[in-house]
């Protein structure tokens, strides 16, 4: 019998506040460490939280995004358990009520439809510090920076069943987030971290005992982790052995897991009401007002980028990857409406390709969306060949120029004249002869030829449209 994989993932998403969970110390990334704390995330005793109501407002906005039910009335607990980078001893978070439940993630499926991924609940919590050990001397340390950082828990319900479709989850999860400006996502600086749960069972059977693979950072590493785990467990029941609950660690220069501690329950952590935070309550008239707020979302854009525009699935999710890359498109459209689908094949191919390879991001481009706009005119009227396009988008990339600046001082303007372009086939007929008449005794293919030889005679200014068409003519005879 075959084996069915279980997966329910965790996300922790920090949200992009100016200042952190409960009190007034900064959030930014890549300050000194230890420079950017108080008595209040630092534990001392006698201080008193304060929430920071923007995180409210941004954890709702998602709750809303993945239409989930927000709970107008909520409340903070603790959740105690002892670790070098928790100051306090415990953490506070939601447990018992949190401000969002239910909701739901689409994901596409290989046949072109999609699959519905339930969640479970997102609840606010605040962060932890950070253990530092490498570097250091063999002495671990400790950076309490980002200690009381706010964060969103998103919890899955075990709805995966592959690798793939937790990818999946988490990259249309990475993507919504990114959407509504609630956090930068950033899974290099750990704004964006995955626990996967993980069990195998054989079909039709109650879920099997799951393990918890921690605070990972890369898609490539969660996928590497869950598959790994996945074949761990088969493994050992398949040798008569029981698979462990327990937490692990992915170790991604060995490409293996190892284990953690022991996985824990709820009742593990002591969790009781938070004493120093009354319930919070929202109005109905407040979580209105955020959702009149909501941008349009990834799916939504991606559908009327295909209807509006004709594009195909693959372009329309290309462009809409993030709000500026979606918008920059519609401003490339709006100043060369003629032809959407065109302006979509210059933007995904040519322009996000070349940044990529640059490493810069679109805000960076030194192209601007009127400036390829420009360039695309030039296409349509004839300026110039598609072939010389490449040569002046070069160009453009390299200097700022707009396309009609780089056109004239290079002098790449298009030949569409028919005489002139007479001119030259016949040149090119003259110089050739034995081809004219093996081309009019029937071998066609012998067209290439006189086609490449007028464009290379023209130093490649030719109408290609032109040529061939004048060529079909003359070699007529």
């Amino acid at each position: 019998m075959s084996w069915e994989v279980v997966i329910g993932l965790e996300v922790h998403c920090q949200l992009n506040t100016d200042t952190k969970a409960f009190c007034g110390c900064s959030t930014e990334f890549g300050a000194e460490p230890n420079t950017q704390t108080c008595p209040v995330c630092l534990g001392m005793p006698g201080q008193l939280p304060v929430l920071n109501t923007v995180a409210v407002d941004k954890t709702i906005l998602t709750g809303l995004a993945i239409n989930a039910h927000i709970n107008l009335e909520s409340k903070f607990d603790r959740k105690n358990y002892f670790y070098p980078d928790l100051p306090k001893g415990y953490q506070i978070s939601q447990f018992a009520v949190p401000i969002v439940e239910g909701g739901y993630i689409d994901i596409p499926t290989k046949d072109g439809g999609e699959k519905r991924l339930g969640v479970t609940r997102i609840h606010m919590e605040e962060d932890a510090g950070k253990s530092m050990h490498e570097g250091l001397d063999a002495v671990s340390h400790i950076d309490l920076n980002r200690s009381g950082v706010p964060l969103m828990e998103i919890v899955s319900e075990p709805d995966m069943r592959s690798a793939d479709e937790a990818i999946a989850y988490l990259k249309q999860l990475h993507q919504l987030i990114r959407f509504l400006g609630v956090s930068g996502a950033d899974m290099e600086k750990g704004q964006f971290r995955c626990d996967a749960n993980v069990s195998v069972r054989r079909p039709g059977e109650p879920f099997g005992t799951r393990t918890e693979m921690k605070n990972m950072n890369s898609f490539r590493f969660i996928k590497q982790a869950i598959e790994f785990e996945v074949l761990r467990q088969i493994e050992i029941i398949e040798d008569g052995g029981e698979v462990v609950q327990e937490s692990r660690l992915w170790d991604s220069v060995k490409c293996e897991s190892r284990s953690m501690r022991s996985k824990e329950e709820a009742h593990d952590y002591r969790y009781f009401p938070e004493p120093d935070l009354p319930p919070l309550r929202v109005s109905q008239q407040e979580v209105d007002a955020i959702r009149a707020g909501m941008p349009e979302l990834p799916g939504q854009l991606r559908k009327r980028f295909e209807i509006e525009y004709g594009l195909s699935s693959y372009d329309a999710d290309v462009l809409t990857q993030t709000l500026e890359s979606a918008a920059w498109y519609e401003s490339l459209v709006a100043a060369h409406p003629a032809d959407p689908k065109r302006c979509a094949n210059w933007m995904a191919n040519d322009l996000l390709g070349r940044l990529k390879e640059a490493g810069k991001e679109l805000s960076e481009s030194p192209v601007s969306a009127a400036h390829l706009a420009g360039l695309l005119d030039r296409i349509a009227d004839n300026t110039i060949s598609g072939k010389m396009a490449k040569d002046v988008f070069e160009a453009m990339m390299e200097s700022g120029d707009d396309a009609d600046t780089i056109i004239e001082a290079k002098g790449l303007k298009q030949v569409s004249d028919s005489g002139a372009i007479d001119a030259i086939i016949h040149e090119v007929m003259a110089a050739n002869p034995d081809q004219v008449a093996g081309y009019r005794a029937g071998k066609d293919k012998l067209m290439g030829f006189f086609v490449g030889q007028v464009m290379k005679a023209s130093r490649g200014k030719a109408n290609p449209g032109m040529v061939n068409q004048r060529l079909n003519e003359l070699l007529k005879g």
